[in-house]
């Protein structure tokens, strides 16, 4: 459980894309130095890293001595931490626990991965790696399969037609073209959606969230040291991980993302509220199926009518439940190791009122959700707003 005097003080970011000319290091080192700096540059005692891929994508381990190093932090207690998609924010919920414990005064957390640089061979590989290695990897199941599988399932179970997802793409895109440092700041349309590229069967294209490169971070402290910092605070209300069967084959329901039934629970008891009391989720919706069994296991909506949250707009910026408010894993992008972390630096930029065009009225509680894999890491986060 995490200390509900724990605050986020400072975040910082990169631009998503494909960043040939920049190394992992590069990356992870200006989001880090963006942070300190938004923090009011206070002394850091301990450097988390999020990252799924280094060693097998850039042939660097040990990330956490590398990012300290270069940050000019030379020194300091710096490890990675590994969930696989959901890296980002198991790195930010140790840093909770770090400062939650009095283990640390003020955290640094940081999420990168570099990607582009490698064939998407072998890029699909590494992916596959957050799967079953022998009963799922190795029988050729990448991710956009396993995905394809569940959508086809749902459709089959809640007779929804493909078409019926367009709104959670659309939306995205809507959201990243108010967000400077999306991947793909541009609006689709539902013509675009029906007409995109099948990748698996009823995966498209414009299902997927794409292949890029990313950092962001966050510093973090005690209420209390805000305070005596003079720094803005959001606070972190919960962070709470829950785990399921890494294969799909071995779970009871395909269609009940456990994890995050789980996880989602937990951290609305430790924030003692409800699913109606939050402002806007920020979804992993690395493909848009996991948008809706997310939805429907946090419950935002009952077991096969997440959909119509889409079809009614009610996920848009105005919406019941607005979503992937800056683009989401699908338009921002989705640097893995990274993901968790940039959702969480905009929901504080939500909660801070700096979101610009992409501001949620009156946004006083936001949540995010990291996922690991097919859904076997799922870390769930509450963040509030400090006067």
């Amino acid at each position: 459980m995490s200390n509900p005097g724990v605050a986020i003080i400072g975040v910082g970011q990169t631009v998503v894309g494909e960043h040939w000319g920049r190394s992992l290091r590069d990356l992870a080192v200006d989001a880090l130095l963006s942070a300190i700096r938004d923090a009011g540059s206070p002394r850091i005692a301990s450097l988390f890293v999020g990252n799924m891929m280094a060693g097998e994508l850039t042939g660097q381990a040990h990330l956490g001595a590398l990012v300290a190093d270069f940050a000019g932090l030379r020194g300091i207690e710096a490890v990675r931490v590994e969930a696989a998609c959901g890296s980002g924010a198991a790195a930010l919920r140790l840093g909770c626990m770090a400062v939650g414990s009095g283990a640390a005064d003020v955290v640094a957390v940081v999420g990168v991965e570099k990607m582009t640089d490698r064939p998407a061979a072998e890029v699909t590989a590494s992916l596959a790696m957050a799967a079953d290695g022998d009963y799922e990897a190795r029988q050729g199941l990448s991710f956009v399969a396993l995905n394809a599988l569940l959508m086809r399932r749902y459709m089959h179970e809640h007779g929804v037609r493909r078409e019926e997802f367009a709104p959670f793409c659309i939306n995205a895109h809507r959201n990243a073209v108010g967000n400077a440092h999306a991947m793909f700041p541009f609006p689709i349309s539902a013509d675009d959606f029906s007409r995109a590229r099948m990748i698996a069967d009823p995966v498209s294209l414009l299902d997927s969230s794409p292949v890029c490169d990313g950092a962001a971070a966050v510093i973090l402290a005690s209420v209390d040291t805000a305070r005596a910092l003079g720094r803005r605070a959001v606070r972190v209300r919960a962070s709470a991980v829950g785990t399921d069967t890494i294969a799909l084959h071995d779970r009871g329901d395909l269609l009940e993302l456990r994890g995050a039934v789980t996880s989602a629970a937990r951290a609305y008891e430790q924030a003692g509220v409800k699913p109606a009391d939050i402002d806007f989720f920020e979804v992993h919706d690395a493909f848009t199926i996991l948008s809706v069994l997310s939805l429907e296991a946090s419950g935002f909506a009952k077991r096969g009518e997440a959909v119509r949250l889409g079809l009614d707009d009610e996920i848009g910026l105005d919406g019941r439940i607005p979503i992937t408010t800056m683009g989401g894993l699908k338009a921002r992008g989705h640097p893995v190791g990274a993901t968790g972390m940039y959702q969480l630096v905009e929901a504080t930029l939500q909660l801070r009122g700096e979101a610009g065009a992409n501001q949620v009225r009156n946004a006083e509680l936001g949540m995010t959700q990291n996922i690991g894999g097919s859904g076997a890491t799922v870390v769930t986060t509450i963040l509030e707003a400090v006067a």
